[in-house]
């Protein structure tokens, strides 16, 4: 597993994605993922699955110091009365001492972001979080956080997929000195019936999903999170660090880049959202 270092936060280049996976399928893909090779899980307050993670990982045999746990506050827990809670709250259901990272999940917040950013830093300060960011923040929201913290922030996670042209935000992320952690990487299954892909696919004789995976983590300081609820599939997708895409391959695929093809865009948590024109 190689890693995108951003600050001094070294963060596996790939991570296993639970949003939307409770219960049974937590209890059933974690396990099987680590014994594939992840080290970093992300997940969040709303999923509400933290409990069964911190299950997971407690019965794992590995070692706390090699694993990457990733969670986000969520919106309605940013204010100075509720935020140092919930974080105590997410390290009690996670069984954890302190969390790898910590991101604000949306910006749609009436709590004032230097309040939020103030919160972010006081757990580092405290000892329960080692490294912190944002998700889903703009490119003016993601300034504004920067100049607020006085802990650097490590990344802005947001949706980024072949469709979804994020030239503007990534470059701003990473001219701020953050990594970006992309998500919904295969455009909700999209990118399986895509021919242009099938093609690159095959020429390599990898799966789409290697192809997507390896896209993304080729492409500097961009960290992706793979999500499966398919056993099978573990081994495949943390299996793209033995090849290469060529120049034109790459090109190929950011080139079916589209207008309107955001998938992720919930009103109230969203901000205005940078251009991505094709």
């Amino acid at each position: 597993m190689q890693n995108v270092h951003a600050g001094n936060a070294a963060i596996p280049a790939i991570g296993f994605g639970t949003y939307g996976m409770t219960g049974d399928d937590i209890y059933r893909m974690i396990p099987a993922a680590l014994r594939a090779g992840f080290r970093h899980i992300d997940t969040a307050q709303i999923y509400r699955n933290e409990a069964e993670i911190g299950d997971c990982i407690a019965v794992s045999g590995i070692p706390r110091s090699e694993l990457f746990l990733t969670t986000k506050v969520w919106v309605s827990n940013y204010s100075a009365k509720y935020f140092d809670a919930s974080v105590n709250e997410s390290l009690r259901k996670l069984k954890t001492d302190y969390i790898d990272l910590l991101l604000l999940h949306w910006p749609g917040s009436d709590v004032p972001l230097a309040e939020q950013i103030a919160e972010l830093n006081a757990v580092v300060r405290a000892g329960k979080v080692r490294h912190i960011g944002v998700s889903n923040f703009n490119r003016a929201l993601l300034t504004e956080a920067i100049r607020l913290s006085a802990i650097p922030l490590v990344t802005n996670q947001f949706e980024y997929h072949p469709y979804l042209n994020q030239s503007l935000l990534i470059e701003s992320t990473r001219e701020a000195g953050l990594a970006v952690t992309g998500y919904c990487g295969m455009a909700i299954g999209r990118v399986f019936s895509d021919q242009t892909l099938k093609e690159i696919a095959a020429r390599h004789d990898k799966t789409i999903a290697q192809i997507i995976l390896r896209w993304l983590v080729q492409q500097r300081g961009v960290v992706a999170l793979s999500r499966t609820t398919r056993i099978s599939r573990l081994a495949q997708n943390i299996a793209v660090f033995d090849f290469e895409l060529d120049g034109a391959d790459m090109a190929a695929i950011h080139a079916l880049a589209t207008e309107d093809s955001r998938i992720v865009d919930p009103p109230g948590l969203a901000p205005l959202w940078d251009s991505t024109g094709a």
